[in-house]
C-alpha cells in the first residue's frame, strides 16, 4: 500500500493517453489506478473523467497493453500512478507508457504591482461576438484578473474573491457598489492551472471556469456600450491579481503574445516588478 509511480516529463507537456501493461513473465498487475498530475511535483490534483469516476480499470494478466485515452487532456510535467488493487497472487508491478505532445505557450507572471493593458484599434468596428480566454494560476485568493471599460460609465470585471471567480458590473452613473452577475468555482487558489473563458454576444453572456459554465442575461443598457469607443483594459484599478496568466486572448488576439513584441496596442505596466516567464 501507499506506493506510486511518478515521471517527470522534463517540462509541461500535453498528455493525452497512458497505457499499463503487468511486468514481464510474473502474476504482477495492476487491477486498478490513479493518475495524479503536478506542474511542480508538489501539489498533486487527482485526474477525473467527465463522469466523475476517478480511478482506471487496470490489467487482468501481465501481458495485454491497456490503453485509456484521457476525455480532457492534461497539460503537467510531473505524472503519479497510484495503484488501488492488484493481482493476489502476485504484488504490485507494471510498465507504463505516456502519450502526449510538447506544449507551448505565452505566460506571464503578474506581482501584484504589474498589469497589461489592451486598447482597442480606432474605428474597429464591433465584432457580433466577444472572447475572452486565459488561464491562471494564483498565488493569492483575491485579486482583478480582467477588467474591461466603455462608455456611459460601464464596466465589466471578473474578480477572484476568497477562492471563487465573481463577474461583476459596474455603472458609476447608478451606484459605487457593483452587480455581482454570477459566481464560480471554488479553491481557486490551490496553485494548479485553471481555464476561463468568457464567450458575450449582445446581452447574452456565457461565463466558463474548467469545465462549469453558467449563462447570464446582461442588463439592457450593456447593448449599447459603443466598442468602437470603448477599450479592453487588463489593468486592474484596485486589488491587482498576483500570479501568472497563460494564453490570454481576446478574439483570438495572444495579447501576452503581443506585448513581448512590443505591439502599441498592448502596454505592460511596471511599477514594482515585472517578469516574463516560461515556465510559472
Amino acid at each position: 500500500m501507499y506506493q506510486w509511480l511518478e515521471v517527470d516529463l522534463g517540462e509541461r507537456t500535453k498528455i493525452t493517453a497512458v497505457a499499463t501493461q503487468g511486468r514481464y513473465g510474473s502474476s504482477d498487475w495492476l487491477i486498478s489506478y490513479l493518475l495524479m498530475f503536478s506542474d511542480t511535483g508538489h501539489n498533486w490534483q487527482q485526474y477525473r473523467q467527465e463522469d466523475s469516476i476517478g480511478f482506471f480499470p487496470g490489467n487482468s494478466n501481465a501481458d495485454s497493453v491497456v490503453q485509456y485515452k484521457l476525455q480532457q487532456p492534461v497539460v503537467a510535467r510531473f505524472l503519479r500512478l497510484i495503484p488501488l488493487d492488484w493481482n493476489l497472487s502476485g504484488r504490485i508491478g507494471l510498465r507504463l507508457e505516456i502519450y502526449g505532445c510538447s506544449y507551448t505557450s505565452d505566460v506571464v507572471s503578474l506581482d501584484g504591482s504589474s498589469s497589461l493593458v489592451y486598447r482597442l484599434s480606432p474605428g474597429l468596428r464591433r465584432t457580433p461576438r466577444e472572447v475572452v480566454s486565459l488561464k491562471f494560476k494564483t498565488l493569492r485568493n483575491s485579486g482583478i484578473l480582467v477588467q474591461a471599460e466603455g462608455q456611459e460609465g460601464l464596466s465589466l470585471s471578473l474578480e477572484l474573491e476568497r477562492g471563487k471567480l465573481l463577474l461583476l458590473l459596474r455603472d458609476v452613473t447608478l451606484s459605487s457598489v457593483p452587480q455581482r452577475l454570477v459566481s464560480l468555482g471554488s479553491l481557486l487558489d490551490d496553485q494548479h492551472w485553471h481555464h476561463v473563458v468568457m464567450q458575450r454576444r449582445s446581452l447574452h453572456l456565457n461565463l466558463t471556469v474548467d469545465k462549469h459554465t453558467e449563462k447570464v442575461q446582461m442588463p439592457a443598457k450593456f447593448s449599447h456600450w459603443d466598442m468602437e469607443q470603448s477599450f479592453s483594459s487588463l489593468k486592474p484599478t484596485r486589488r491587482n491579481f498576483h500570479g501568472c496568466l497563460e494564453n490570454l486572448l481576446y478574439n483570438d488576439l495572444n495579447l501576452i503574445e503581443l506585448a513581448k513584441h512590443t505591439d502599441r496596442q498592448v502596454t505592460p505596466i511596471v511599477s514594482a516588478y515585472y517578469i516574463w516567464c516560461t515556465v510559472c
